[in-house]
C-alpha cells in the first residue's frame, strides 16, 4: 500500500494535482491499480531528527486514512514548513478535511475522529449502532 519506488513519486509530482492544507501539502494522482500512499519531508524543513519526526506523524495519520481513501489513488503527503510544531491529531484532521474537499474519500467515510482507532471506543461506536 506504499508508495516505493523513486518513479513512483516523480509520476505523482509531475502529472499529480495538488492540495494545500494548512500543515499538509496532498498530491495525488488517478490510476488503474490499487491505491497507494507515500510521505515525503523535504530537507529544508528540519534536520534529521525533525524529518523523521515528521514522516512518523504523516504515516500515522494516513494509516488512519486510508480504509477509507477510493481505489486506484496514488497519494504523496508533504509537511509543511510549520507544521513540525504540531501533533499527529492536528495533522490527521487537516489532512482530512483535504482529503474530503477534493473528493478523495469514500462515501461510507463517517467523518474525521481521531479515536475511531482506539479499539475501547471502536466498540462503543459498535454497540451504539446496534
Amino acid at each position: 500500500m506504499r508508495l516505493k519506488s523513486s518513479w513512483e513519486f516523480d509520476t505523482v509530482f509531475r502529472a499529480g494535482r495538488q492540495l494545500k492544507g494548512e500543515l499538509v501539502r496532498i498530491r495525488f494522482l488517478y490510476g488503474e491499480c490499487e491505491t497507494k500512499v507515500g510521505v515525503a519531508v523535504g530537507k529544508k524543513i528540519a534536520p534529521a531528527v525533525g524529518r523523521v519526526r515528521g514522516r512518523r506523524i504523516l504515516r500515522e495519520s494516513l494509516r488512519r486514512l486510508l480504509p477509507w481513501i477510493k481505489e486506484g489513488v496514488w497519494l504523496v503527503a508533504t509537511l509543511r514548513e510549520h507544521a513540525l510544531g504540531f501533533d499527529a491529531v492536528s495533522v490527521y484532521y487537516d489532512a482530512a478535511a483535504l482529503l474530503k474537499r477534493a473528493g478523495l474519500l469514500k462515501k461510507d467515510w463517517n467523518g474525521a475522529d481521531w479515536r475511531v482507532d482506539d479499539r475501547r471506543i471502536s466498540q462503543e461506536i459498535r454497540q451504539s449502532r446496534s
